[in-house]
């Protein structure tokens, strides 16, 4: 059995889709691709696929993670441009390799988000992430199954920064005639989890931020965090390198042509 994990995208209006939609998606994509899936045992097999930990429906992102089994070998590159064409514009395939190490929902434990906030002025969002770095404790509520439930929300935030003016410009997505901050933010994955809309939430509580309309919330990476560097790190790349250090059995095996970094927002 041949393990394969792909690195996939949400974009546009694909980011209110669901996580059970986008199972949906993938395994129509999986169809169409004619990938020989291994599947399981039992009254009603179903096709080895395992995700790993989903952005929240109505987020974006940039760096969803997924593992498939294989009963037959196939090259990671073909894969990905099979897959990738299998799906619908918005959910795109942007990495690829073969599977050589262990534990790959253990290397996510931080991502990297982008908040947009349309309508706020950055002066404003710079003030309200100051007064939240600042605070030892920021308490939030979030509704759960038995009830409201109290967390803070802000000893999961490693970092939360307002990019600058020269930030601003450069972006081709910022209106020209309205006020736009948009917010850099690193949090650990804890329990409970902190998700960004608990992060906005905070905001509110220690600095009165409240942008006029939703927040554009989209995920640029997750993986292991990188104390010493304080940097997000790639979880893909212990198998890539893997695969190029020690190929296995005579197979031509090709871990991943081109790397999503560069596809990724500046």
């Amino acid at each position: 059995m041949q393990r394969i994990r792909l690195r996939y995208t949400k974009r546009g209006r694909l980011r209110f889709t669901s996580h059970r939609d986008f199972q949906r998606a993938f395994e129509r994509a999986l169809r169409r691709a004619e990938v020989p899936m291994a599947y399981s045992a039992g009254f009603t097999p179903h096709p080895k696929v395992s995700y790993a930990n989903a952005a929240p429906t109505g987020t974006g992102s940039e760096a969803e993670y997924l593992e498939i089994a294989l009963t037959e070998h196939r090259d990671p590159r073909k894969l990905w441009e099979l897959l990738d064409g299998s799906l619908p514009d918005g959910l795109d395939i942007t990495d690829a390799v073969e599977a050589r190490t262990s534990g790959l929902a253990d290397r996510l434990t931080a991502s990297v988000w982008e908040l947009r906030l349309d309508g706020v002025e950055p002066a404003d969002a710079e003030r309200a992430a100051a007064a939240f770095r600042a605070a030892e404790t920021v308490e939030v509520q979030r509704r759960a199954k038995n009830g409201m439930r109290t967390f803070d929300a802000r000893a999961a935030v490693v970092s939360l920064d307002a990019l600058g003016p020269e930030a601003l410009a450069s972006r081709a997505d910022r209106p020209t005639d309205k006020p736009c901050a948009i917010l850099r933010l690193v949090v650990r994955h804890v329990t409970p989890a902190v998700r960004p809309d608990d992060v906005l939430s905070g905001l509110r509580a220690v600095a009165d931020l409240a942008p006029p309309v939703p927040a554009a919330v989209t995920r640029l990476a997750q993986g292991l965090f990188d104390d010493e560097t304080g940097t997000v790190t790639d979880p893909l790349a212990p198998d890539r390198e893997a695969v190029t250090a020690a190929p296995a059995d005579g197979h031509p095996h090709s871990g991943v042509a081109d790397s999503a970094a560069a596809k990724a927002p500046e």
